[in-house]
């Protein structure tokens, strides 16, 4: 029988899978029980990709093995080769008969949080501060395995419709929107801020004949929220596209963005979406609303916004629950917002200037993505800027860009974490962010 190494070691999946009868294995992972029924001892093992069972029967196994399990103890680290037998109560229908244990490291006990009873759920702060722990959990990693593969779906997407991947500066100059908070840091003896937002490189690349651009990246907000929608940092997919007509070519870009999302969800995640109890709609369209018959369909709920004011969280909530209705659609396109509630990039309507060619996506009520047309022309953008009683000075190496031929664009900023929150139903941004930051979180 041929000698394995930790090197050749398989997943649990993968012994029960391929693995062959009567072949030698090596397994790793972490102790999740132990049991001892008339002098045999059942090990189960607990990896990446779930669990395994090793039988340790004295006789049968070196008595030095059969010792050592005997001062095992619950997440201790262990390495173990052995024999792959069939043996039909065994919870996979096969186990492993060890040759030799390796225990790479001990588990000091008791643990700071209890994460395999859902009956005793540490409260959230508590498991962030002890994220190793938590994430041993199969339905809290669950979250952050179905994030990558939204991740890997955004990419895939894009690269199939002709997009460069980019990657732009975090230590900027300047903010992307005047006013708005941002951390400043200090910078060889000058003052720079975290980037709130590639937007001003990205609507860059379009004067560079780069006429379709995304990136997938952290962004930095200094808000002083404590909301359950809420982080100073996240990440943010973006993209920017040239040579558009109108910002419903945006739209439709966001549209089909969604419907490839939520369809790769659907057939690589099941066990992922299992663990929430949460099932995938896919919209064949979404619908689209302007934020002035958003402000009637409210009014007749008796929610009243003030025109020209922006949808709070509540009118959010009732607004999508009346597309569910009226629509059959948990996604919505919110329309046409007031020229005071964007920023100066933002192209306005030629005939109603005080709106704007820009639109949010809502979620089952929660905005995930924010987007629009740009103003491409020079001197409008300057107008716009002293408009919003900005400086152009403070702007002049973005104004810059649209000084030698910039084409008509719109693009998008979506959240990633907010993206996963409203596929499962989280009740807090914090349970999708890896290690969240807000006004009080720097740790870990």
């Amino acid at each position: 029988m041929r000698e394995v190494t930790m090197a050749d070691r398989l997943y649990s999946a993968d012994l029960i899978e391929k693995g062959r009868i009567g072949e030698k294995y090596a397994l790793a992972g972490w102790v999740e029980r132990i049991r001892d029924v008339g002098g045999v001892k059942f090990l189960l093992v607990r990896d990446r990709k779930g669990h395994f069972q090793v039988v340790f029967k004295k006789g049968q196994v070196p008595d030095t093995i059969y010792e050592e399990i005997t001062h095992l103890g619950r997440e201790d680290v262990i390495h173990i080769e052995g024999e792959l037998r069939e043996n039909p109560i065994a919870p996979q229908g096969r186990e492993l008969l060890p040759k030799r244990l390796t225990i790479l490291n001990r588990s000091q006990r008791p643990l700071p949080l209890e994460f395999r009873d859902e009956r005793v759920r540490s409260g959230l702060d508590t498991r962030l501060n002890w994220r190793t722990i938590d994430l041993r959990n199969s339905r809290n990693a669950a979250v952050f395995r179905l994030q990558s593969e939204i991740a890997h779906a955004i990419r895939e997407y894009f690269r199939g419709q002709g997009y460069i991947e980019i990657f732009t500066p975090k230590i900027v100059g300047a903010a992307t929107e005047s006013g708005a908070e941002v951390f400043i840091t200090s910078y060889f003896g000058r003052e720079a801020v975290l980037a709130q937002s590639p937007q001003f490189y990205k609507q860059m690349m379009m004067a560079t004949g780069f006429d379709k651009v995304f990136e997938v990246g952290p962004v930095f907000r200094a808000e002083k929220h404590h909301t359950p929608r809420h982080l100073c940092e996240y990440h943010s997919v973006d993209f920017e596209r040239a040579f558009i007509k109108s910002y419903e070519d945006v739209m439709d870009e966001v549209e089909r963005l969604n419907r490839y999302i939520l369809s790769y969800v659907e057939r690589n995640c099941r066990e992922h979406l299992e663990a929430f109890d949460v099932s995938i709609t896919i919209p064949q369209k979404i619908p689209r609303i302007t934020m002035r018959e958003a402000y009637k369909l409210l009014e007749k709920r008796e929610k009243r916004i003030p025109h020209g004011a922006d949808l709070d969280a509540e009118g959010e909530r009732i607004l999508s629950s009346v597309v569910s209705e009226e629509y059959g659609s948990d996604l919505l396109f919110l329309t046409e917002f007031p020229w005071e509630k964007r920023p100066f990039y933002t192209k306005r309507k030629e005939d109603e200037p005080e709106w704007t060619y820009s639109f949010d996506l809502i979620h089952s009520g929660i905005e995930t993505t924010t987007g629009g047309q740009r103003e491409h022309l020079y001197d409008i953008l300057i107008k716009q800027c002293e408009e919003k009683a900005y400086n152009p000075k403070d702007f002049e190496f973005y104004l810059n860009f649209f000084k030698h031929g910039m084409p008509p664009h719109g693009g998008v900023g979506i959240g990633l974490e907010r993206v996963t929150q409203q596929i499962l139903g989280l009740s807090n941004i914090r349970e999708a962010r890896l290690l969240p930051r807000d006004p009080e979180r720097l740790f870990p």
